[in-house]
């Protein structure tokens, strides 16, 4: 059998004008449009791809011409992608997830398993089981190094969905569709004030007790948001107080409520220590606590890379070997039961 020459399959495009656009096309127009797509304008496109306005539009113009067709409607103060222009976005999306780990999948063949794996998280995600595994995975493979970032729920999902991430641990309110969803553990709300509010170290508190207070929270604590529960608690017991502080950082929000800004929500589990060293004291409901689940959240449309397929099936064995009960903390106590 003949030897196959690798660089003269490079030239082997189809016939005919689809072959004529493969060979002429400027992948830079590609990337462009991408651009253009993401940001909705041509003038913000322009201050990212810092270039003049002039030549991105030309870019656009060019790309429209080779391809025939308008990719996006504009003028008279509308921008929008057309169908044809929502489909170029799709397939460019998967285009440059491809391009992105060109480079690994050139090693991949290699006996160590390397490579960069990008996970997006809320932030007061706090669990043995991702600890675990990353314990297990470095000692196992130090070849692999993680990107962590902390975005909002409903931003991580979106990251997951447009291949920015390999991975997302966050809330979830809305599932969007094509994604897999997978509760990682499960974790229970209560509501704490500082030091400096006049209901720190009160014992035997009612709900109506915190009707008059000021209150920081999650930006995510709406009837419409990934703290559904925790809103709907605020609703049912007419605590929908003066909000004075909100973030998307636990730390931050965490920081506000030991000031004294206002009472506030945060995950029993993860503020055990501060209760313990008097930072933190926990306010009624207690028994009846929100619960909130958070979900692994996965592409199945993503071609995982070998580091990355090990990650996401080690954290997908972790969950299928435990019950949701052992999966489940800051369960209902009693107050400062924990003190």
């Amino acid at each position: 059998m003949d030897d196959i020459n690798p660089i003269n399959t490079l030239d082997r495009t189809p016939d005919g004008p689809d072959g004529k656009f493969v060979t002429n096309l400027d992948w830079n127009l590609l990337r462009t449009f991408v651009v253009i797509a993401e940001e909705g304008s041509i003038t913000r496109a322009a201050s990212r791809l810092l270039r003049r306005q002039p030549a991105v539009s030309l870019a656009l113009q060019r790309l429209e011409t080779e391809l025939g067709m308008r990719l996006i409607e504009r003028g008279g103060g509308s921008f929008r992608l057309t169908a044809a222009g929502r489909e170029l976005y799709a397939r460019c999306v998967d285009i440059y997830g491809d391009i992105a780990r060109l480079k690994e999948a050139t090693t991949s063949a290699a006996r160590e398993i390397s490579g960069s794996v990008t996970i997006h998280l809320a932030s007061h995600v706090t669990t043995p089981i991702l600890d675990r595994v990353l314990t297990d995975l470095y000692r196992k493979h130090p070849g692999i190094s993680y990107r962590m970032r902390i975005r909002s729920s409903a931003a991580v999902a979106e990251d997951v969905r447009d291949q920015h991430a390999t991975l997302g641990i966050c809330l979830v309110n809305r599932k969007l569709p094509l994604l897999d969803y997978d509760v990682l553990y499960r974790e229970f709300f209560g509501f704490y004030c500082g030091p400096p509010h006049p209901l720190f170290g009160r014992e035997n508190l009612r709900l109506e007790d915190l009707r008059n207070c000021d209150s920081v929270s999650f930006e995510t604590d709406d009837l419409r948001d990934a703290l559904r529960p925790v809103a709907q608690l605020r609703q049912q017991h007419l605590l929908d107080l003066r909000v004075v502080g909100q973030s998307i950082q636990l730390e931050e929000v965490q920081r506000m409520i030991r000031c004294g800004l206002g009472i506030g929500p945060l995950p029993v589990h993860v503020v055990e220590r501060d209760v313990r060293d008097g930072l933190l004291w926990r306010l009624p409901p207690y028994s009846d606590a929100p619960a909130v689940d958070i979900h692994l959240v996965t592409n199945p449309r993503r071609r995982l890379s070998r580091a990355e397929r090990l990650v996401v099936d080690a954290l997908r064995d972790a969950i299928a070997s435990e019950p949701l009960e052992a999966r489940t903390y800051g369960g209902p106590e009693t107050p400062q039961a924990s003190a």
